[in-house]
């Protein structure tokens, strides 16, 4: 199974903003989180993260660092220097809406100088639910010990300055452009099974699980048995359901349901297709079953779920406002 591919048809980026920081020293900024994965780059003097709740972690020239779900952080020139708020370099830089075009701003002192130049992904539902959710908040990919790092870092600074020019095509381009570091990144995450939490990245691992996985994935609707997918993975039913087990974190039968329901998660957030419909693309035949199912899911019925996001898509709208509000008091 090509896990690469896996990854990079259910990843995929609705939309991307680029930006590019000169950062004197000293100098310190604080971000209350993002709503969307956060891809970085720096070149020149190097600088520290620190995400909330872990140890500060220095950053080399030519590093990537990822935040997938946009925690809440810290950039400095070194740790524990007060930091400027972003949002108070965003409302006084901003070109415009701040989501819709790239931001450039300078900031910091008179010394040594960081250049960071970042993307910030949104992606659909399913890549939310199924992928980042089994991430670490943040990943660290050094230069120095993988040479793929530098390439990667280089298509990334070429690509940020290219949108800063606002050619035609430039948001398409960043998008794709996140899409290409983020399964690059997953790669090397893969590459250490340490680091991934037990799920279906991890699952990728093993061939005969991946096997398994790989049918659920290309034939979700279909009522599969543990009996089917052990046959699938050429195991023996109670030898397979305990490997499955250990490595993706739940049973065969349970991961399916999940699979079902992030798709469904997808298709509702979507919004072109009667619940009926989605319903039976999930492996329902009764919407009644499929909304029980979505409940104990998501934690609400799937009408509720439409609501609720509809509200988060009117948030990301309102964000600039509300980071707005820092700097104006």
């Amino acid at each position: 199974m090509d896990a690469l591919s896996e990854v990079l048809s259910i990843c995929r980026a609705e939309r991307a903003v680029t930006a590019r920081f000169t950062l004197r020293e000293p100098w310190a900024l604080r971000s209350d989180g993002v709503p969307g994965a956060l891809i970085r780059l720096s070149r020149g003097a190097p600088y520290w993260i620190q995400v909330a709740g872990l140890q500060p972690v220095r950053v080399e020239a030519g590093d990537l660092v990822m935040l997938p779900t946009g925690a809440a952080h810290t950039l400095s020139a070194a740790p524990g220097l007060p930091a400027t708020p972003f949002s108070q370099l965003i409302a006084r830089h901003a070109d415009g809406p701040k989501d819709e075009n790239p931001l450039v701003f300078t900031h910091g002192g008179r010394g040594d100088v960081t250049e960071v130049f970042s993307v910030l992904l949104w992606f659909s539902a399913y890549c939310r639910h199924s992928v980042f959710r089994l991430l670490p908040p943040l990943i660290h990919m050094r230069e120095a010990q993988l040479p793929m790092a530098g390439c990667l870092a280089t298509t990334m600074q070429s690509l940020i300055l290219e949108t800063l020019q606002r050619r035609p095509g430039w948001r398409l381009s960043a998008a794709r452009m996140g899409e290409l570091l983020l399964v690059n990144i997953l790669r090397e995450q893969l590459g250490r099974p340490a680091s991934v939490s037990a799920g279906w990245l991890r699952g990728l691992g093993d061939p005969a699980i991946a096997r398994a996985i790989q049918c659920i994935h290309e034939a979700p609707a279909q009522g599969w048995t543990v009996e089917q997918l052990a046959r699938q993975a050429g195991m023996s039913r109670s030898r397979f359901a305990e490997r499955f087990k250990e490595l993706v974190g739940d049973s065969p039968i349970g991961y399916l349901t999940e699979h079902r329901m992030a798709l469904a998660a997808e298709q509702l957030e979507a919004g072109q297709l009667p619940t009926s419909r989605i319903a039976e693309q999930a492996g329902y035949e009764s919407p009644r079953v499929f909304a029980r199912a979505f409940q104990r899911w998501a934690g609400m019925t799937p009408h509720a779920f439409v609501q609720h996001e509809r509200g988060r898509r009117e948030a990301l709208v309102q964000w600039d406002r509300r980071q707005d509000e820092p700097a104006r008091g």
